[in-house]
């Protein structure tokens, strides 16, 4: 062993090391006997994400965190019989990603229990998958599931969909989400046992698209109107929302997530995560945002709950210190995203049609005031662009009357943002919640563009908003708008703004794309802020939990249309293997 102390050695532990010795006075490093790692990865890329070691070759674990990093030959010399070492043979290493919005535990249980079709099914798939899934459950009273897209109905000449549906439900009510999750779609039956008939008014936060002739709901339902549907649907057991928060985190540690926030913890999702994580099954930080009533609102939260729900679910891996708010809607077809400039003109909307804002900015201004004194991180919805700059008056207002703003509360979705309003996330420490999953050409791009018009091809200004200092967040925002929560989808799209997939051609906004090191930033420290663990996870330093993932392919030295193909050979979180790939299982180390 060498005679001088390597660097690499925490001199903290050093000192443990000592005290527990009993020894005192300097030690020649070959004459300390401490702690030996329980794994080593050797000969690898690592890439740290911390400025002052951003690479090594080697890192020693144990007790779940980082205790080395140097170069293999160093590394090595740590090992003791007991300790596992794994020949990365030259792979890439990484801290683990971080899903800053995601819903994932709800797309579990769709993946699992619900009716399910991709959101670029047919109206004869629809039609074969619903008739399939009433076969299959002869005695269910209700069909729920989705995703259609955005412009299915623009796309497809069906003068009723309640009527169209009604085609294949046999005597089943039937209710698909469409693939925003803002917009549903209920048969006959449905709208009959929620009580929805012609004279039915629209909620204030939504609309009920109605048969031109005799006024009857036609089956779609717009935001509010679908929350109405929604909280009469029949929900899912108390197992099933374990099975999906179970599976919710198998899926995330294949992909190589380590952290994930829920931007909507409804209270059985809290409960599902804290029993989960009681009972040793989850290997994820969890950020849980509790959910608060969706729509129109002009009265105050209620703030005791909120402070009830966090204290009574938060456990050793789920963060219950957030808040969503949702403030509008989305920018498609539905027209339901708040904007500065009028919409498209469309047969189902007045002229000059802006969009809905579902809480005032007085009413917001007070929500983010009391929560920020209750130390809630919020988030909110706000997808277009007159919602986002009401958001950052209101929490411009708010940091004015409690005197803080290290919060770091964000605006999910802030895809349209007026130029004005770009310097004041910096000023307002808000963090620009994005969505790069989408960020390419496809059909709910489309469908954004039909309702848009063309500044609609403007959309996510994110080199815009890195080059003014703004805080930047990335999320799936998984089931809505994409198929699964791969990150590499999203980290590719920030980086080409082109398809992954390969589908449609052309690019959106490439102007605003960004680096490979920018991105991996992004979703690697900067996640970790947004879940509040960045003093322990995000970045592979001594002393950080051991949360890193093992890829099949460099990426700093690969086409970066090739991105969206890398698979995670391993996952470790908190210094266990929790995912491995299948070639990786006989493949020895």
């Amino acid at each position: 062993m060498n005679t001088l102390l390597p660097r690499f050695i925490d001199a903290r532990l050093l000192c443990l090391f000592l005290a527990i010795a009993g020894l005192s006075g300097p030690v020649a490093a070959e004459e300390t006997v401490g702690p030996s790692p329980d794994t080593i990865l050797v000969n690898g890329a690592i890439h740290t994400m911390e400025e002052d070691q951003p690479t090594a070759s080697a890192l020693a674990i144990r007790a779940g965190k980082i205790m080395a990093l140097g170069a293999t030959e160093d590394i090595i010399e740590l090992k003791s019989p007991t300790t596992r070492v794994i020949d990365l043979k030259g792979r890439m290493v990484m801290p683990g990603l971080n899903d800053g919005h995601s819903h994932p535990t709800e797309g579990a249980i769709a993946n699992l229990f619900s009716c399910k079709f991709e959101f670029t099914a047919t109206a004869e798939d629809i039609a074969r998958i619903l008739t399939a899934c009433v076969e299959k459950n002869p005695s269910a009273e209700w069909i729920v599931g989705g995703r259609w897209d955005s412009n299915f109905f623009e796309n497809n000449d069906i003068p009723s969909p309640r009527k169209w549906l009604d085609q294949y439900s046999g005597n089943k009510a039937v209710y698909f989400s469409d693939d925003s999750g803002h917009n549903g779609w209920a048969n006959t039956k449905a709208l009959q046992l929620v009580g929805m008939t012609k004279d039915t008014k629209d909620p204030a936060g939504g609309k009920i698209i109605r048969d031109a002739k005799t006024g009857a709901p036609n089956g779609l339902l717009l935001e509010e109107a679908q929350t109405v549907m929604e909280k009469q649907l029949p929900d899912w057991t108390e197992d099933q929302y374990q099975a999906g928060v179970r599976e919710m985190t198998r899926l995330a540690n294949q992909f190589g997530i380590t952290g994930i926030k829920d931007a909507i913890s409804r209270d059985p999702i809290l409960k599902a995560y804290h029993d989960v994580d009681k009972a040793g099954d989850l290997s994820i930080h969890v950020a849980a945002a509790i959910s608060t009533p969706y729509g129109h609102r002009e009265v105050p939260l209620d703030y005791d709950r909120l402070e009830s729900l966090r204290d009574t679910f938060a456990s050793d891996h789920v963060d219950t210190r957030f808040v969503k708010i949702t403030n509008d809607g989305v920018p498609t077809a539905s027209r339901t995203a708040a904007m500065l400039a009028p919409y498209r003109p469309h047969d189902h909307f007045p002229a000059n049609y802006r969009g809905l804002i579902h809480v005032d900015e007085e009413t917001l201004t007070r929500d983010v005031a009391e929560l920020e004194k209750r130390g809630f991180t919020v988030k909110i919805h706000t997808a277009g662009d007159r919602s986002v700059q009401e958001a950052l008056n209101a929490i411009e207002k708010a940091h004015k009357i409690t005197g803080r703003s290290d919060l770091r509360h964000e605006l999910a979705h802030a895809g349209y943002v007026a130029e004005s309003d770009i310097p004041r996330f910096k000023e307002l420490n808000v963090v620009a919640d994005l969505s790069p999953y989408i960020w390419h050409p496809s059909p709910i791009i489309q469908s954004v563009l039909d309702a848009v018009g063309e500044r609609g091809k403007h959309y996510w200004p994110i080199r815009d908003l890195l080059k003014a200092g703004a805080p930047v967040l990335a999320g799936s925002d998984w089931p809505a708008a994409v198929p699964s929560l791969n990150p590499w989808i999203g980290i590719e799209a920030m980086i080409t703004r082109q398809d992954p997939y390969d589908k449609t051609a052309g690019a959106l906004w490439p102007e605003q794309a960004i680096t490979l090191e920018q991105t991996l930033r992004i979703f690697t420290i900067e996640g970790a802020r947004a879940l509040r663990i960045e003093e322990t996870s995000g970045s592979l330093k001594v002393g950080k939990s051991a949360d890193l993932v093992v890829l099949n392919q460099n990426l700093f030295r690969i086409k970066a249309t090739d991105i969206a193909k890398t698979k995670v050979d391993m996952t470790f979180f908190e210094g266990k293997i929790v995912h491995q790939g299948v070639m990786e299982k006989n493949r020895p180390f």
